[in-house]
């Protein structure tokens, strides 16, 4: 849901919104050149590669469909990573996509296109599993399974953290 604030009466209070249940949460396009030497807007309109173009697909209004994008952009929800695929052999590729910290878990559709002469001659598409793992995934389930037991374990790392910062500062006050 996005929704317009306006101030009216001195205070801020929506005025507008709309829904966009089906805007990726997160969005990443990576290519192996600039997409505007790559991506003609016909094909990118048509197969909706890019984030503008996967979110005016849903047909909301294009005030709230600017905002969307901006908004995660800013966040790095939305990333567009020109250059960044490494082909090699002429038939493999390789690229790195950087993912937030608080990126919802889950599957993830992932498609791959290959463009030649800015035409798509090949299409690919599957699900990643993105997991956090080690001790993140720890205090991540700890936080959300058992709340009383990961704020006083963070009450107690804070105690802990305060005393040493303390006793450091003494011992080079003193010396």
């Amino acid at each position: 849901m996005v929704r317009k604030k306006e101030r009216r009466y001195g205070i801020w209070i929506n005025t507008e919104s709309a829904d966009l249940h089906s805007a990726p949460s997160f969005y990443s396009v990576s290519s192996s050149r600039p997409l505007k030497d790559i991506l003609p807007e016909a094909v990118d309109e048509e197969f909706q590669i890019t984030a503008p173009q996967m979110v005016q697909g849903l047909g909301s209004e294009q005030n709230f469909v600017d905002a969307t994008i901006r908004i995660r952009e800013n966040a790095g929800l939305y990333q567009v990573n020109e250059g960044s695929i490494e082909v090699s052999e002429q038939t493999l590729f390789r690229t790195s996509v950087d993912m937030p910290a608080n990126l919802t878990e889950g599957d993830y559709r992932t498609r791959v296109f290959l463009l030649r002469d800015q035409t798509i001659i090949s299409d690919f598409e599957t699900i990643i599993d993105v997991r956090k793992v080690g001790l993140e995934r720890f205090l991540f389930n700890l936080s959300r399974e058992r709340p009383l037991i990961y704020g006083l374990l963070s009450l107690a790392i804070a105690i802990a953290a305060g005393w040493g910062a303390s006793a450091a500062f003494r011992v080079f006050k003193a010396g």
